[in-house]
């Protein structure tokens, strides 16, 4: 009787390098998240400071909390209210930037006078802070609401101008070539041959412009609106409660990921994948 030692079975190169992976992308978010932590701890036990450290935010603002969804009339509203009223303008806004700016994107592309006289325009307007708009959008509507969604689309509208015209000027010229030997029609080779191959530089738009459009959202309630994010903030702030406003800044952020991990996903989704 021949007796056969047991060793333990080895793990595949794949098996360690998917556990590896794994431990990574969860541990290294872990360490981030705790190194902020500790240094906003840190700061608010330095003397002179009216910032409260962690634990004191989550024990003063725990209600708001643990009960998103409470609404007891007029403004008195949880978060879940509050994120929803500023989605709402953030989704008009973006929308409207959406539907002007790529078109706008093809045409300064597809035709060299309408670039010479557009492009002025964009480079003059571009660099305007969101906040810079808002008297101007205030005098033009006179009501808060569609002056913040104004707000919201001249401030997104223009990554998604550049990024479409950049990709029309990126399609290789063998591309064209090719729709001119098979005689496309215009719209033929617009649905075939422009929009497929522009797909990765609109979508790149289109993420940087939902950021830009949470931002903007910000700025506008904090001076137009009496809900949304941006009014709770200006409004902890008059009543000096910082822990409601760090509590309204996790969820911006919180809100400002899920919406570019989404926006990420569609891309990944209807994008063609080399």
């Amino acid at each position: 009787m021949v007796i056969r030692s047991r060793r333990p079975l080895a793990q595949s190169p794949k098996t360690k390098q998917l556990f590896w992976r794994i431990l990574q992308q969860i541990f290294a978010p872990l360490c981030g998240i705790a190194s902020i932590l500790i240094l906003w701890h840190l700061m608010s036990l330095t003397p002179n400071t009216s910032l409260p450290s962690p634990v004191a935010v989550i024990r003063n603002t725990w209600e708001l909390i643990i009960d998103p969804f409470f609404n007891k009339g007029g403004l008195n509203k949880g978060f879940f209210w509050l994120i929803l009223a500023s989605l709402k303008r953030v989704t008009f806004g973006y929308l409207i930037a959406v539907v002007i700016g790529i078109p706008i994107g093809f045409l300064i592309s597809l035709n060299k006078f309408l670039k010479q006289a557009i492009d002025p325009v964009i480079q003059i307007l571009r660099p305007v802070a969101p906040l810079a708009w808002l008297p101007l959008a205030q005098a033009i509507f006179l009501k808060p609401n569609p002056s913040a969604i104004f707000v919201i689309t001249i401030t997104a509208i223009w990554p998604i101008i550049l990024n479409t015209a950049l990709g029309v000027q990126m399609i290789p010229k063998d591309y064209t070539n090719v729709s001119k030997i098979l005689g496309l029609s215009f719209f033929e080779n617009f649905y075939k041959v422009l929009l497929p191959a522009t797909l990765p530089y609109i979508f790149t738009g289109l993420r940087i412009a939902i950021g830009l459009s949470w931002l903007a959202v910000v700025a506008a309630e904090m001076l137009l609106a009496d809900d949304g994010l941006g009014f709770f903030i200006v409004d902890a702030y008059n009543n000096s409660n910082i822990s409601e406003i760090i509590l309204a800044i996790i969820y911006l952020g919180v809100v400002g990921l899920v919406l570019d991990k989404i926006m990420a996903y569609i891309a990944f989704k209807v994008t063609p994948q080399e």
